[in-house]
């Protein structure tokens, strides 16, 4: 592998990758076939805000090896079935190895499968996350030129806040946005640029 001078990492099949997806071949096949495609499913989107929400302060790279156990852990992250989740879920939860046990973000899930829930009645989780894409994406040469935030992950935390969601910073919300295709913050050298469908090249 060669760093390009613009910014993206050639692997050995001469495909251009920003450096954390270069490496590891769990992030690679992550950046390959999921980061950046669209997510228009609701128990898809709690999902990815669940582990978001569990990957603030940690690495990416260790939710992704985790989340096998997240989806037996938390029922393939069914809103409706977590909703349900009690006091005694929350302590079975903390003795599972398999997962983050930090309390706080076991918690702020179920609060979160119940506020998914509740939104419902107003057009669904989709839609509401959905609204807040921006008019225009990033079009970044180098990871350095890559925000963490945006006016619209501002904005979108605090409609989630309002609703009733835990977890959901601006930066937290902003990396749910790169990761569902709401953004793409592909690297213009990278192969992966313009291929959700979202935006153009």
């Amino acid at each position: 592998m060669t760093p390009a001078v613009s910014g993206s990492t050639i692997g050995d099949d001469g495909l251009g990758r920003p450096a954390w997806a270069a490496v590891d071949p769990m992030l690679r096949e992550y950046y390959d076939t999921e980061w950046g495609m669209p997510v228009r499913d609701e128990q898809g989107l709690y999902e990815r805000i669940s582990l978001e929400g569990f990957q603030a302060g940690l690495s990416w790279a260790t939710i992704l090896r985790k989340r096998p156990a997240f989806r037996s852990a938390f029922m393939d992250f069914n809103p409706d079935v977590v909703a349900s989740f009690t006091d005694s879920d929350v302590e079975r939860l903390m003795l599972d190895a398999g997962i983050v046990r930090n309390r706080l973000k076991i918690q702020a899930t179920i609060t979160n499968a119940r506020a998914t829930v509740a939104l419902r009645d107003e057009g669904g989780l989709v839609d509401f996350v959905w609204a807040f894409q921006p008019a225009t994406t990033p079009r970044p040469t180098s990871i350095d030129q890559v925000p963490t935030t945006s006016a619209e992950s501002i904005a979108l935390s605090k409609a989630l806040r309002k609703k009733g969601f835990a977890f959901v910073g601006p930066t937290t919300m902003f990396a749910l946005m790169e990761a569902i295709g709401m953004v793409d913050t592909h690297l213009l050298d990278s192969h992966r640029r313009g291929t959700s469908g979202v935006w153009p090249h």
